[in-house]
């Protein structure tokens, strides 16, 4: 492989986070105003809050770059414990990944069951903004549901609960879009009943289901994938399962020079000789944020059980420093940096937020858990 960038990656590849790279122009003239940077603090020591003050609740989920600004999706945990029927997936937006509005959230009245790990990207034939989720009518009985809309905060519409991945009877679990310079999408996902196994499967043009093609199992026991490209080569990034695990996971690298693979296995960037975490998270995506020197790649992770105040929604996110490569094109592990600073592109337009942010109505679960299936203690009720 040739020689990497020392810290930022020079060319923009389309992925989970910035796959709208593609939209970001779509609809505008060719007299758009140059680009505007400004150096921003990432911290990592403090609660991400939106611009009311409320703490930032968007987990397991990914942020994109699109049309001038940044757009952050998760999970919302609120004060469950993460087995809801009333999780949910929101949206916010942001003009310089410091200041974040609360857009609404995803799914027009979604089916009961437990929804996890929102991937947004934008298709550049369809000109729409595609939403792929995981979700149990039951634990863990793992489906794949597919949504669009023509903005990148939605609302979604719904356009099949039951996506027939090639692995759609294993029951799948959680999963990352990823598209390719042509504007070929994929999806890296696992199979709870094999043994959690790792595939990269390919997308139908308009992202609303699978061509069939898939490769071979990466590797058994994980979740928590992403999925980039850099420099002509494919990584694909996860670790073993962790269950909202306080001590985290660490984050295995598979490299390979074509989507499908074959991928080969390269150093863990998030564990230390004796196998701890590095940071105590679990992987969730990886951003690409425009600099002046190219797009940065940026490691994100949930930071389980990190809240003080016992909220799960209020659960920490580790945003790494950018990420940067050693000469034979492996990743160098991440480091544990409290805070940071970098100059990033910023909106200076003029950008109408939802009015009313969509919501929908918390309901009553008819199944509430007693126990809790990771640590097999007892779950109080629902708030």
């Amino acid at each position: 492989m040739k020689i990497f960038s020392q810290s930022l990656v020079r060319i923009f590849t389309p992925l989970c986070i910035l796959a709208c790279l593609a939209g970001a122009t779509a609809g505008r003239s060719a007299a758009a105003p140059k680009p505007e940077f400004r150096t921003v603090t990432i911290s990592n020591i403090e609660p991400r809050r939106d611009t009311t003050g409320a703490i930032v609740d968007a987990h397991d989920g990914c942020v994109i770059f699109a049309n001038g600004r940044y757009y952050l999706y998760g999970t919302a945990y609120g004060k469950s414990a993460g087995y809801s029927i009333n999780n949910r997936f929101r949206v916010y937006s942001s003009p310089d990944l410091e200041h974040w509005t609360f857009e609404g959230e995803l799914l027009k009245s979604p089916p009961d069951g437990v929804h996890y790990d929102p991937s947004v990207v934008y298709n550049p034939r369809t000109h729409k903004y595609v939403l792929w989720y995981n979700w149990y009518p039951k634990l863990w009985d793992g489906l794949v549901g597919v949504a669009v809309s023509d903005t990148p905060v939605g609302p979604f519409t719904i356009v099949n609960t039951h996506v027939q991945v090639t692995q759609a009877g294993e029951r799948p679990g959680a999963g990352t879009l990823f598209v390719d310079d042509d504007g070929t999408g994929y999806y890296i996902y696992t199979a709870i009943a094999q043994d959690h196994a790792v595939r990269v499967e390919r997308l139908t043009s308009d992202f609303l289901g699978s061509s069939g093609q898939v490769s071979d199992v990466l590797a058994r026991g994980c979740e928590a994938t992403s999925m980039f490209k850099q420099d002509g080569h494919y990584y694909a990034l996860f670790d073993k399962t962790c269950c909202f695990c306080k001590t985290g996971s660490g984050a295995r690298v598979y490299v390979a020079d074509a989507p499908l693979g074959p991928y080969a296995e390269k150093p863990n960037i998030n564990r230390l000789a004796d196998q701890t975490p590095i940071v105590a998270g679990q992987q969730a995506s990886i951003a690409m944020i425009p600099t002046p020197g190219g797009a940065a790649l940026i490691w994100i992770a949930d930071r389980w059980g990190s809240r003080p105040d016992g909220v799960k929604g209020h659960d920490f996110q580790f945003w790494s420093t950018p990420l940067r490569f050693d000469h034979d094109g492996n990743i160098v592990p991440i480091e544990n940096t409290p805070q940071w600073s970098l100059s990033v592109r910023v909106y200076t337009g003029h950008f109408s937020h939802s009015k009313k942010p969509y919501i929908w109505p918390k309901k009553k679960d008819p199944n509430p858990l007693t126990i809790d299936p990771c640590t097999r203690g007892p779950l109080a009720p629902e708030e």
